[in-house]
């Protein structure tokens, strides 16, 4: 595991962005046995407000509910200099320094990350209207986010977003699924090389929210049913593919903001 950042010089706070942002990480960590809820509970209190002052947006923070271990959250910016600039900001920060050395205590591996920007536009998350949940709440919420990462061949790239959109989106939709977000690879160099990411990848991910796990479940089970799905499994996704789709279940923490 790559440590999280440790130096601490004063950096002033840049102006809150909006949460629609062009840039998105997706970020998994892998955690020690039994720390999750540890690090759940430090995340909500220390740092969402402070990662928003300093110019991103914390979009949201999730159990992953099949495996025990693993703390998934996304946060977005305007761009990649503002990236850079925030990251900065708060890794160089006073709450960063603070709380450090508890939030990396919790962690096996944390470079597992996706820079990613929307599919086309209008294909992030809507989120007008959406208002956090306050500092200290412990309100559960029953819905689930459906992620999956789909590994593109290089040479398919650029196609798999229309086939996505022609071939994939009718077969979930049949099954019961929203629209949900669509993103690829951001393919800008890493502008806070002190977080790596996982460089050299090319995705497409769908992330789709629904109302509970019973409604998620109805769902895949009506997927596996799908005449258009059980299609492109057998083309391999029309040959786009480097591999299998990594397939995600995700609950809301307390205070995310998707939710």
């Amino acid at each position: 595991m790559t440590a999280l950042p440790t130096d601490n010089p004063a950096t002033p706070p840049f102006e809150e962005q909006d949460p629609r942002q062009a840039v998105v990480e997706l970020r998994s960590y892998r955690l020690h046995t039994g720390q999750r809820d540890t690090l759940i509970a430090l995340f909500d209190r220390e740092f969402v407000e402070s990662q928003e002052a300093c110019g991103m947006s914390v979009l949201g923070q999730f159990r992953d509910l099949d495996r025990p271990d693993e703390f998934v959250w996304l946060r977005g910016f305007a761009d990649m200099e503002t990236r850079r600039a925030a990251l900065t900001a708060f890794y160089d920060g006073p709450v960063w320094a603070e709380h450090r050395n508890a939030a990396n205590a919790t962690m096996i591996d944390s470079d597992n990350v996706l820079l990613l920007k929307p599919a086309d536009h209008g294909a992030g998350f809507d989120l007008a209207g959406v208002k956090r949940p306050r500092p200290g709440s412990s309100e559960g919420f029953p819905a689930v986010y459906a992620v999956y990462v789909f590994p593109l061949a290089l040479h398919r790239v650029h196609s798999f977003p229309a086939y996505f959109s022609q071939s994939l989106m009718p077969a979930l939709t049949e099954a019961g699924a929203p629209a949900g977000a669509c993103f690829v690879t951001e393919q800008s160099t890493n502008t806070f090389p002190r977080l790596p990411v996982r460089e050299n990848e090319r995705v497409f991910v769908w992330i789709a929210r629904f109302d509970s796990a019973e409604a998620h479940a109805a769902f895949t089970t009506h997927l596996a049913e799908t005449r258009g799905w059980r299609a492109a499994l057998e083309s391999g996704f029309d040959g786009c593919t480097a591999g299998p789709a990594m397939r995600y279940r995700l609950s809301p923490t307390a205070r995310s903001l998707l939710r």
